[in-house]
């Protein structure tokens, strides 16, 4: 498992949203923003899935995903595989969260899963020559 720095987390959360990136089992690619997003600890991300179609379908038969965020001109991508959760603990606390974001912005949300994002590499996308190399 690859771990993510402070700076890289800092990014994460201060960020509006990230792609989300799926492919189905045959290869055809799938990018999505995801604003429902937190850091679960260095070596994993929760994503929470309110209006996932395509994408979920996708991560049911290939749960290999790669999420990107940036700012400006520093940002990073991680590579990682994903589990879903629809009930449970982690799940609960997460509608919960959601429920209570949309209350907030006037617009009613339900989360139903939490997807689970298990950081296996991580990769700068900021421009110049060190775009693309392998971070963590």
């Amino acid at each position: 498992m690859a771990q993510m720095t402070e700076r890289m987390k800092e990014l994460f959360n201060k960020v509006p949203a990230a792609i989300l990136s799926t492919a189905t089992r045959d290869g055809v690619p799938n990018a999505v923003p995801v604003g429902a997003k937190k850091i679960i600890d260095d070596e994993t991300i929760l994503i929470s899935d309110q209006f996932l179609n395509k994408t979920l379908e996708n991560m049911k038969v290939n749960p290999n995903v790669a999420v990107t965020w940036w700012e400006g001109h520093e940002g990073y991508q991680l590579k990682g595989t994903v589990t879903i959760e629809t009930t449970g603990k982690l799940y609960e606390a997460t509608a919960r969260w959601i429920e209570d974001l949309g209350a907030r912005a006037g617009f009613p949300l339900k989360s139903k899963g939490a997807v689970i994002v298990h950081i296996d590499a991580i990769y700068g996308v900021s421009p110049g020559p060190g775009a693309g190399k392998q971070l963590a």
